[in-house]
């Protein structure tokens, strides 16, 4: 795949933060001007990834999250890297939601792997020297004029 156009940023690991960090990523070149179905589709990706990095890897330590984003012709490439704790096991979680029978049984989080699974594609996770690093890609979704 030829690159298009790529940015790169690093941001504090906290909720605060990563708000801003999409809404300042989203507002830029490349990622202002992709269609709304893959703008969609990529916030909630980056959303759930980077708030379960402040929650889960750092918990309750300070700590930086690098973001890379590489727009290409067919998707956008991202690389989320931190120096959080490591994913149990060294694996994703599993993505299937549970079986909810009734809305009373209904959980009030959990869905965030399951949406990841979902919307991302080539979905990979390593750790290396002491680093998390998470690749995904986002299809690109033709603009409909």
């Amino acid at each position: 795949m030829q690159r298009m156009q790529a940015t790169h940023r690093i941001q504090r690991a906290d909720f605060l933060a990563v708000r801003h960090g999409l809404q300042s990523l989203f507002a830029q070149e490349p990622l202002c001007n992709l269609c709304d179905d893959t703008r969609a589709n990529a916030e909630i990706i980056l959303a759930e990834a980077l708030n379960n990095i402040v929650e889960h890897a750092y918990a309750s330590q300070a700590g930086a999250i690098e973001i890379s984003v590489d727009l290409g012709a067919d998707g956008l490439d991202c690389t989320i890297c931190d120096h959080g704790m490591a994913m149990p096991g060294h694996v994703l979680p599993p993505g299937p939601a549970a079986q909810i029978t009734s809305l009373a049984d209904l959980p009030e989080g959990g869905f965030g792997w399951f949406l990841i699974r979902a919307l991302a594609r080539d979905l990979r996770y390593s750790r290396a020297r002491g680093e998390n690093f998470l690749r995904f890609r986002v299809p690109m979704h033709k603009k409909v004029a």
